[in-house]
């Protein structure tokens, strides 16, 4: 069934691969990021009708324009994917306010905008679905460089939780998902803030950590989701049993991180 999606975080990395797999499917896309050039380019690779719309994410009045440019367009929105966000590369001591407000700004109240605006389009319509990108650093601690990221990432996976539960009584037509990817080949990395720093250039993966997906790797995981929705989904399989051992004995996992 051909499905209105919308997108944030649409002109590179996952975003930018979700689209062009969402596309060959032949769904109706409403893409969304700040650089405009790069989201025009995006939106004329992934299918007939894919629609660029320049939005700062971070700001609530954006995002409400982004649904109603959405709604204008097709009517309806069956899928909402906020996968807009941001890394650092800073150790929790050397984080400033700034590092601090700017994680939770990006990664967190940008979705908080995103749900807040197209949750009431679902609770009219009775159904929805509404996806949040996370990180499995959102839910296993294996890179203490990322720290006020993985604290964000963190905060997304708990309002995504509660979101889903306050729904599900009343509203069970309305789907709320988290995707948690753990790393991944895109130019994130190379983004995130503080990236040039001693400590940001000292990053590397670690041994334990599932071995690396590409965007369209992660992609395919979020489109098959839209067909079958879950709760949660690790788009490696391997983070499944490395999270298990996080929980199950958590001093001992984090002697060998």
């Amino acid at each position: 069934m051909r499905k209105v999606i919308v997108i944030t975080g649409a002109s590179g990395g996952i975003g930018a691969a979700l689209a062009r797999e969402l596309g060959k499917a032949g769904h109706q896309l409403v893409l969304a990021a700040r650089r405009q050039q790069e989201l025009e380019e995006v939106a004329r690779e992934s299918g007939e009708g894919a629609i660029a719309v320049p939005t700062d994410v971070t700001r609530r009045e954006e995002v409400e324009r982004l649904r109603d440019r959405a709604l204008e367009a097709h009517g309806r929105i069956d899928v909402w994917i906020n996968n807009a966000g941001r890394g650092i590369s800073k150790r929790v001591m050397e984080l400033t306010d700034a590092d601090f407000d700017e994680m939770m700004t990006v990664n967190v109240k940008s979705a908080l905008y995103g749900m807040q605006a197209v949750v009431p389009h679902f609770q009219q319509r009775g159904s929805g679905h509404l996806i949040n990108v996370s990180s499995f650093l959102g839910r296993v601690p294996l890179v203490p460089i990322r720290s006020a990221y993985n604290a964000a990432k963190a905060a997304l996976n708990a309002l995504t939780a509660n979101l889903r539960v306050d729904l599900k009584a009343e509203h069970p037509g309305i789907q709320v998902s988290l995707v948690m990817p753990g790393v991944v080949t895109t130019e994130f990395a190379r983004n995130a803030l503080g990236s040039s720093s001693a400590s940001g250039s000292a990053y590397r993966p670690p041994a334990s950590a599932a071995a690396p997906q590409t965007a369209e790797e992660v992609a395919a995981a979020i489109a098959r989701l839209i067909e079958h929705p879950q709760a949660e989904i690790f788009t490696n399989p391997a983070q499944i049993p490395i999270a298990r051992r996080y929980y199950e004995d958590i001093a001992a996992f984090e002697a060998q991180v």
